[in-house]
This record gives structure tokens, sequence and C-alpha cells, in this order.
């Protein structure tokens, strides 16, 4: 990359302009005046963005650009000065207020190449009038275009500088803005919509948080192409997002996954999200361990009950303790047996025929198993506050015990 001490020691457009004899650059100086009025006149014309009155910041940067870039060529012309160090200062200067102002890099890069194109007119049609040799005109033309090629790149710096400086400060905010919405306790409502307001970031009224999986190499990922309207924090060890309305960004994340899985969390109001997160995090956790099925991406929403039964794990684990203590001393063969028969029994309201069905054996062997059942069970069968105890206890122990499939 060329560095602005580079310049100071020697460019294309130097050399070129070395070339040049000094005496053009004499015999041309009365005429650029008008050169600078005309300049100004095509870029205005040609480049929308320009066309506002010469007044205050805008035109103090368009005149005053526009001569020293005339006055820093036909200085150098003939000469082996380096370009002084105002002249790029100035000129990345400029880049940066560019991308302040809010024009566009191809407005600035098109309003620098007017100008050379205009500056080499005024020097052919001058340069005839002079009896300026041919040679001498052309040379002049190459270094005019290698100097503006130059003057556009050291611009084109400043507002790529200036535009990487704003879009970190961008990032910052909005990164600020996610842990505002969720911390806890969270930030007011008040200081929420100021960041979002600065933030560019429309404030819903509800919201979802999605859990992603961390990865090692997650600070080299690239941005996520999710557009403004998400929040994202991919630098945290819980990585996340925080969006509204769902259903049209997370099409377009399973392409930005890379690999990892996520879990979105249920639909809930602004002052919530955190409680969207833990959901999302819990539901993560689960497909994680294979208590939840194993898919790129995991909705809570289909998974509320299963959530709800082990948001505490260990009052779930001391439920099932409990009511299935009546097993503990069955053979791991037995318990098994008899654990599915008391589960499709409960859900079918008792029926032989049904349960034997489901379980694929005879109904005599379903009789004999629920003999048992209430053998080990007695009026606990009888009792649906029981009844419901056993349903949840059995659904707890293959959630907090997955066992692999076949």
């Amino acid at each position: 990359m060329t560095t602005e001490l580079d310049r100071a020691v020697g460019t294309p457009s130097q050399q070129a302009l070395t070339a040049v004899p000094r005496e053009l650059a004499e015999r041309m100086r009365p005429h650029l005046g008008q050169m600078v009025r005309d300049m100004i006149v095509e870029i205005q014309r040609a480049v929308p963005a320009y066309r506002q009155p010469l007044e205050g910041k805008f035109g103090e940067m368009l005149i005053g650009g526009v001569q020293m870039a005339i006055e820093e060529c036909y200085d150098t012309i003939g000469t082996p000065a380096p370009l002084r160090p105002d002249w790029l200062q100035f000129f990345r200067y400029s880049g940066k207020v560019e991308f302040l102002e809010g024009r566009t890099m191809d407005a600035l890069q098109t309003a620098v190449r007017i100008g050379g194109r205009v500056a080499w007119r005024h020097l052919s049609t001058a340069g005839r009038a002079l009896g300026i040799e041919p040679d001498t005109l052309f040379a002049a033309a190459d270094a005019i275009f290698a100097y503006v090629d130059e003057l556009s790149a050291v611009a084109v710096e400043g507002y790529t500088e200036a535009q990487a400086r704003a879009g970190g400060a961008l990032e910052r905010r909005r990164q600020q803005l996610l842990k505002m919405i969720l911390a806890k306790p969270q930030a007011s409502r008040e200081s929420i919509a100021e960041l979002a307001v600065a933030t560019d970031w429309t404030l819903p009224d509800e919201l979802v948080v999605i859990a992603l999986e961390y990865r090692d190499d997650q600070h080299q990922l690239p941005a996520t192409a999710l557009g403004p309207q998400v929040l994202v924090d991919l630098e945290s060890s819980e990585p996340c997002l925080v969006m509204a309305a769902p259903e049209v960004h997370v099409p377009r994340l399973a392409s930005e996954l890379r690999g990892r899985r996520a879990a979105i969390g249920p639909i809930s109001p602004l002052a919530d999200a955190r409680h969207s997160l833990r959901c999302a995090r819990t539901a993560l956790a689960l497909v994680q361990r294979g208590a939840l099925p194993q898919q790129p991406i995991t909705w809570c929403r289909d998974h509320l009950s299963t959530l709800l039964l082990l948001a505490d794990e260990f009052l779930a684990a001391q439920l099932v303790r409990r009511a299935l203590a009546p097993f503990d001393e069955l053979t791991e063969k037995q318990r098994d047996r008899l654990t599915a028969t008391l589960h499709v029994w409960l859900g079918t309201s008792g029926s032989i025929n049904e349960i034997a069905n489901r379980l694929d054996i005879h109904p005599q062997t379903v009789r004999y198993r629920i003999h048992q059942l209430t053998e080990l069970l007695g009026d606990r069968l009888n009792n649906p506050a029981e009844r419901l105890n056993l349903e949840i206890a059995l659904r707890a122990r293959q959630l907090l015990e997955p066992r692999p499939t076949a």
C-alpha cells in the first residue's frame, strides 16, 4: 500500500510532472482562475450530490479543493520538489468530509475525474493557441491523469477511513443497545429508545432473542448479512441475536450459522427480552445433549412443555426420584418394560387394546403388566394428582436421561 511517506518521496504523477517543461506551467498560469470556475461548473452539472449553493463548509471544501489541486499540480510541473504533506493531509481530510456529509464514494471519484478532464481540455486548447509542441501536451496529459489518479486515491483513503471509523462506532453502539435490552435489571425504556434512535434501530413492542452456539473462531467470522434491524453479539461467550419479526429474518439465518446451531426464544415484550434469551439458551443446551431433536434451528415455541418441565432440573429430578421410587428394586429390563407400559396407559385412559397396539405386544401381556403396576403403585393410580405426577415424572426422566436411538 502506498503511504504518505512514499508519496512525499516520489510517485508516478511526480515523475510525469517533472518531465513536463516548466515553461508550460508559467504560460498556463494566467488561465488557472477560469479553469477553477469551469471545473466547479462541470462538477455541479454532472454530479447531483454537488448541486447546492457554494456556501459554508460545502463551498469552502469544493472551491478550496479545486484550487489546491490545480495549484499543486502546476507548482510541481518541471520541478523535482515532492508533493507537500499539507496537500496530502488536505485531500485525505476532504475524503473524510465527503463521507461525513453523506455523499458517496462514487460521487467523490466522479468529481475528481471530471476535474481532470476539464484540466486537460483547458491545457489542450490553451496549449495549441500558445503554439506548444504536441509532444509536450501529450506528456502533460499523462502527468495530469496520473496526478488525478493519485489525488483520488488519497481522498478515497480518507473516505474509507472515516467510513470504517463510523461503522466501528455504530457497531459498538448497537452492541451496547443489545446489552441494555438483555440486562438484568433492564435499562429504562427511555434509555433504550434513545440509543435505538442513535443506531437507526426500530424499537419494537415485541421481539425474540436467538441463542447461538459458541465457536472458538467466532471472532474471525464475517459480519452477518441479516440487515440493520438485527442486533448481533458474536463477541461474547454466549453469542446471540435480537430481532423483531423473526419470520422475515430467520429464513436467511441458516446460511449465516456456518455450521453452528441456534435456538429461537419465544416472542416477548421488550421488557421480557432476557426471558426469551433464557428460554433460547435452555433449548440450545437441550439440543446439544440430545433432549431435543438435532436440527440447525430450534424454535422454542414448538417445545414449550419440555422447556417448562426442565425449567428447574433439580425439582424435576426430585419428582422423578419420588414418583418412580417403587420401580427402584426392579431390574433395568423390568423397569423399562413397566414404565413404558405405564406411560402409554396414562395417556390412553386405560384401553388394553390401544396399549397393546402402541407397544406392539399381546393384550394379555398388557393385562399382566398392569397387574404388576397395580401392585407397585396401589391407590396412586386412582388419584388424579398422583397420576399427573407419574406422567410428568416419566416424561422428565426421558428428557433428563435421553438414550441413544438404535
